[in-house]
């Protein structure tokens, strides 16, 4: 059975566009420096789902969903010094931080805000509406399943 995931992005960092650019629609998901968050990608699983929620925008939203096609593995960018996401305190021989492969599933016609989702009962325990910051953080199949339900609803009605 796969799990379910929510993984935020600010769109003018990563948005669900750029990973829809991409040439094979996929690319690794990195930078995380929140060792809650960090945990969780190293409990997924190819063939997990993933919400793409982009963050610190007007409204945040989720965008479309994805799919987690490589497991957990060193995030390289914690060696690299020129990167942004540096970690002089990661060792090599026993990484501090890990990052997933993803693939693009669908871009949602228009996004699920977070207005929608407070707006919905089923959705009230959402890790996302009690636990703003974390970045990456598990879903219920039955909140998955919701928020695809939404995205489908708000495109019949062209919101």
């Amino acid at each position: 059975m796969p799990k379910f995931w929510l993984m935020k992005s600010e769109p003018d960092v990563y948005s669900v566009k750029d990973l829809a650019a991409e040439k094979t629609k996929t690319t690794h998901w990195d930078g995380v420096r929140n060792y809650a968050a960090r945990n969780h990608m190293r409990a997924m699983a190819v063939g997990d789902r993933v919400l793409y929620y982009h963050s610190n925008c007007k409204p945040a939203h989720v965008a479309g969903t994805a799919k987690v096609v490589r497991e957990a593995y060193p995030d390289f960018t914690a060696w690299d010094k020129s990167d942004k996401h540096y970690d002089a305190k990661s060792p090599q021989d026993n990484p501090r931080w890990d990052m997933v492969d993803i693939k693009l599933e669908q871009v949602f016609d228009l996004p699920v805000t977070i207005d929608d989702i407070k707006a919905t009962k089923s959705l009230a325990k959402m890790v996302l509406l009690n636990n703003t910051r974390l970045s990456v953080q598990p879903v219920t199949k039955s909140e998955f399943d919701t928020i695809l339900k939404l995205a489908s609803q708000l495109a019949k009605k062209g919101k």
